[in-house]
């Protein structure tokens, strides 16, 4: 038996369904670093929530990938960061993992940057993503020294990069 197909679709930042993905994102990252960020002080937390910001002004694209009956299975979005073309907020929802989602995910990404003229794509994650880790490992992405906006507030971040 041969696994679902999927879809990929290009849309706004604002659409619900990637907006809804981006949340149970929050969720799972929430639980996943809540020990880890226990001891931030308010201030602390602001300026590491700032340094994760997205502005929608910034992205480049929103990409969403969808079921055969149109149910949202993952979501990743490009930004520009400086002169940085920057994957951020991959999310493959639990029951659609190891369908192949998060690669087909990063893969049109870093199409999309190539195409755009991009030398590179760069990625911030952490040890607490290990199944994240692996999948970016696998697509071509090599460790690089933490870069900003993550230094200050997040310098034990796992940060890649794949090189065209």
């Amino acid at each position: 038996m041969s696994e679902p197909v999927f879809r990929i679709e290009s849309v706004d930042v604002t659409d619900p369904r990637a907006v809804a993905l981006r949340g149970i994102l929050d969720d799972d990252l929430g639980e996943r670093y809540r020990d880890a960020d226990a001891d931030d002080t308010p201030e602390f937390a602001a300026k590491r929530e700032a340094a994760l910001a997205v502005h929608p002004e910034q992205v480049v694209a929103t990409l969403v990938a969808v079921d055969a009956d149109d149910s949202p299975l993952g979501h990743v979005m490009l930004r520009r960061l400086g002169d940085e073309w920057e994957l951020k907020r991959l999310i493959v929802v639990a029951a659609a993992r190891r369908r192949g989602v998060g690669r087909a995910l990063t893969a049109e990404v870093v199409d999309l940057a190539r195409r755009a003229g991009a030398r590179r794509v760069i990625l911030q994650s952490g040890r607490m993503q290990p199944e994240s880790l692996r999948m970016y490992a696998a697509s071509g992405f090599t460790p690089i020294p933490v870069y900003e906006p993550y230094v200050e507030t997040m310098p034990r971040s796992l940060c890649f990069e794949y090189v065209f």
